[in-house]
Order: structure tokens, then sequence, then C-alpha cells
């Protein structure tokens, strides 16, 4: 009888102990890591680490509304985050600046090993000096560190490129499916999502990842779901992840102005049932590949003269001219000063009483240096741009009025607004894309009632499109040259649309990719 109550007490309490346990002792141990960056190699720019603003630790956190505290998926793991740096477009990657920020890295993942597991934030248009896969060498590394068992989500923009060792490496993988990218904080929550519903329930990696390369490279500016082919193209893919036995599918356009073998399209679905992720994968492929020849610029598109002509003779304000080119939010050097050049040879603008025009914006640390020592109301004079790119014009003169000095901008760092006749020149300490409103309002700029506005960009972000009167994109020289065929590829795959016309063997069936855990062919 004896025995029998000391048995009874032992299960009463390992039953107490087991109450008293902390639900983090239970939790998934998820860690988040990652840098993005599209990268021109077509750009003299080098990109230094700098850029990256990389950060460490709980910080991170704060780049996802869906981990904030009060959020349920705040409390469905046990959160690590390691590092995570986001730059915005620009040349080529330094390996120093690579190495430097991997090494810090794979130090934060060490320190808190294992994890059950990742959440890879990434671009997937990264180019870095002296490799080929960028993100497919990232996540490698990042294995040696956590395991093969990790589960490892991947999150991407559409942009970017999709390696067949980056796909072999990612259990679940991802990327927006809008561009413009408004719903970017809804992909990434969905790759999250995703992740934590695979561990919790048990099913972890899934069984099939089908990836077929798709031989086409195109523009964003080219591939907007604003329209067609590529708003009904992107709209297949809702209807393709809510079957039985599917988790994600996924349409990569690729980035085309890096010459790279894994620059192109790329179409993915994962999960698992293998009938259903082969076919509706092959589907989605063929379905991209026929309509390759209906995709158009999302706007119309003109020269500068031409682009300028409208702008004048319009009534619409105000009327944007996107400053193609040498957009930096594609991977431009943002400081070719020839579209400036070419405005201010206007006579139309040489007066202070002509039509208003803001540019925005060009790079002279110089002549702003020259203005906070001058102040607001002195005239200034220097010069600006082309430190990095001047293959198409030289540092541009301007003497004009300082209008407003405004400091503490993370990407301009210092801004200066002067006026050259009837232009109002944003010139930046270092440079800095122009999309929202508030950009301009906060420099004593009204962009809603300017006669022209020309923005170094491609398509326009949401919040300038809705206050557009015209828009043109002008169709100027620099990095991200939106003729394609005008720049020098070397290493692409050939045969690729539009470079090519003729594809003999043409191949979209779907190649089954190995789970992570399994060896590649």
């Amino acid at each position: 009888m004896k025995t029998t109550y000391n048995f009874l007490f032992v299960i009463i309490c390992l039953s107490l102990l087991a109450c008293q346990t902390t639900p983090s002792d239970v939790l998934p141990r998820i860690a988040i890591a990652g840098l993005g960056i599209e990268s021109s190699t077509f750009s003299p720019a080098q990109t230094t680490e700098e850029a990256f603003h990389a950060q460490q630790g709980m910080e991170i956190m704060k780049h996802y509304p869906f981990l904030n505290p009060e959020h349920k998926n705040r409390s469905r793991a046990q959160w690590f985050p390691a590092l995570r740096g986001k730059s915005l477009p620009g040349g080529i990657v330094t390996r120093e600046a690579y190495e430097s920020l991997m090494n810090r890295m794979l130090d934060q993942l060490k320190k808190n090993l294992p994890y059950d597991g990742l959440f890879f934030d990434i671009h997937g248009a990264m180019s870095v000096v002296g490799l080929g896969d960028p993100e497919g060498d990232m996540i490698a590394r990042i294995r040696t560190v956590v395991g093969k068992k990790t589960l490892l989500s991947t999150s991407m923009d559409l942009h970017g490129n999709v390696s067949q060792r980056l796909a072999h490496q990612s259990d679940l993988i991802t990327c927006y499916r809008m561009a413009p990218h408004e719903d970017a904080l809804i992909s990434k929550q969905r790759a999250m999502e995703n992740l934590l519903d695979r561990l919790e329930n048990g099913k972890g990696k899934p069984l099939y990842k089908a990836w077929i390369p798709v031989p086409i490279l195109l523009p964003g500016e080219k591939t907007s779901t604003r329209i067609e082919p590529g708003k009904s193209l992107y709209a297949k893919i809702p209807a393709i992840e809510a079957q039985e036995g599917v988790l994600d599918a996924a349409i990569w356009m690729g980035y085309p102005w890096a010459d790279e073998p894994r620059n192109h399209g790329v179409v993915m679905v994962v999960g698992d049932d293998k009938n259903t992720v082969v076919s509706n994968a092959e589907q989605l492929a063929q379905d991209y590949w026929s309509v390759r020849e209906q995709f158009v610029f999302v706007a119309p598109t003109a020269d500068f003269d031409e682009s300028m002509t409208l702008a004048l003779n319009s009534n619409d304000k105000p009327y944007i001219i996107s400053d193609m080119g040498d957009n930096p939010t594609a991977g431009g050097a943002g400081d070719v000063t020839w579209t400036l050049r070419e405005i201010l040879n206007f006579p139309i603008f040489q007066k202070a009483n002509g039509p208003e025009l803001i540019y925005a914006s060009i790079p002279g640390a110089e002549f702003v240096s020259k203005a906070v020592i001058a102040g607001e109301g002195a005239v200034v004079s220097g010069h600006v741009g082309a430190s990095v790119d001047a293959r198409y014009a030289g540092p541009e003169a301007l003497e004009g009025t300082v209008l407003a000095i405004r400091k503490g901008d993370v990407h301009a760092q210092i801004e200066v607004v002067v006026q050259v006749g009837s232009v109002k020149v944003i010139v930046t300490q270092k440079r800095k894309p122009y999309h929202y409103e508030k950009d301009f309002t906060q420099l004593g700029l009204n962009p809603r009632n300017t006669d022209i506005l020309v923005v170094k960009i491609g398509y326009l972000v949401p919040e300038l499109y809705h206050i557009r009167g015209g828009w043109i994109m002008a169709l100027t020289p620099g990095g991200v040259d939106q003729n394609l065929e005008r720049l020098d590829y070397k290493r692409i795959r050939r045969p690729m649309f539009p470079l090519d016309k003729a594809f003999p063997n043409l191949n979209l069936s779907a190649k089954l990719i190995p789970t992570s855990d399994q060896p590649i062919d």
C-alpha cells in the first residue's frame, strides 16, 4: 500500500512540475537574419557596409508589425533576431562589406543556438564583387551555423532572383505579388506565418518544391501589377495557394540590371502534394511565358525633349517626369547630371518667373557644405553630381538662392533646396530617392501645386501616383537604362526574352528541388 502511495505522490509531483513549465520552454526558437539590396553591375558605383544600416538584436523586430508585442504572432515563438541590413538600391557590394556583414550575422546566430526556424529576409538582387550568387552563398553559410534541421522561410522581392541553390536551401519561399510593392509587409507576414504553422503542426519541411526558370528578363516598369498582363498573371496565385497540398506559389520577374546567370524569371510552387505542386507550377510558367509579348511600360515613355514638351504644354499639375535612367530605387548611382543639365539649358526656366519645376534630386556634398555655412537666403555657387557616374555628363555648376536646409535625414543626411531661375533643385549630401509628399513638404515645397516635378524614379510609388496630374517616363541615360538591348550583357543565360527571339530548346517543365537536408545534383 505504501508503495502505491509513493507512486501516486511521484505522479502528482511530476504533474505539478509540468503545469509550472513556462510557455517559453515549449515555444519554437526562431532566428531572423538577412541582407537586402538591388545592385546594378552596369553602374560604376559600389556599395559599402554603412549603406545597409545593419541592426542586431531585438531592435530588428520594429520592422515587422506582425511581430510587435500586441500581435498574436509574438507569443507563438521565442525570437532571436541576429542581423538585418537593408540598403537603398545601388552599385555592386564590395567584398569587404559583404564579408564583414556576414561575419557579424553568423556571430550573432551562434550566440543563441539551436533554432527550430529561421526567417530569411532578403531582396534577392544583390551583386557582390567576386560572387555570382550572393543570396545563395548567404543562405549556405547560415546553414553551416544553424544546421540542416532548422526550418528556413525566405521572403523576397518579386524583382529578386532565385538560384537553384537558394531554392534548395530554403524550405519555404515566397515573394511579393504587387509592383509597386504595396504588399511587402503582407508577404513577409505570410512567410513568417507559414514558418510558424509548419513548426506548430509538426509537418516541418514541405515535401516538394517545384522550381522553373523562365527565360524572361524585364524591368519593373514593364511588369507592374497595376496593368495587364501582370495584373491577371499575379491574380492567379491565390487560387493556386488555396489548393489542398500547396503552401505557396510565387513568380519572380528577376532583376535586369545585373549581368549574372541567375538573373531571369522564376516560378516556384511549394507544398506536400507532388502532382498538385508540379502541375500548378508548370501551368503558371506557361501562363507567364505566353504573355511575354504583352508586357509594356506602365506609363507612356518618351525621350527627354518630348517629355519636357508634354509637361510644358500640360495644364495638369503636377506634371511628373520620371528620370528613369539614373533611378536610385533600381540601382542607379543617383548622381547622373544629364537630365539636370538639360533642364537648366531650357530658356523658359532661366528666369525666376518661369514655370516652377522641382528637381529631386542630385547629390553634392561640397555644395551642401557651402549652403550650410552661408545659410538660408544666401546665394551659393558650386558643382553637384557626377562624382560616381560621369559617363553621360560632368559635374553641373549651380548658382542660386538657398531656400531651405534640412538636417538629419537617414539617407540624404543634409538636404538643401536651391532656386536657379524657376527651378528648385534638391541637393543632398548623400543620394536619396524622393517617394513621398512629406519628402517635399518638410523642405517647404508643395509638390501638388508645382508645374513640373522631376524625380529620379521609374514607376511612381503610390503616394506620388495619386497626386500626379500628368505623368511621363523619360528614357534618360544611366546605370539602369530601360533599353535593355543597349546593355552589354556577357554572363546571363541566352536565349533570353526580350533580347532574343528564337527559343529552340525551351523547357518549362518543373524541376523538383530536394528538401534542404538532402543533397542536390
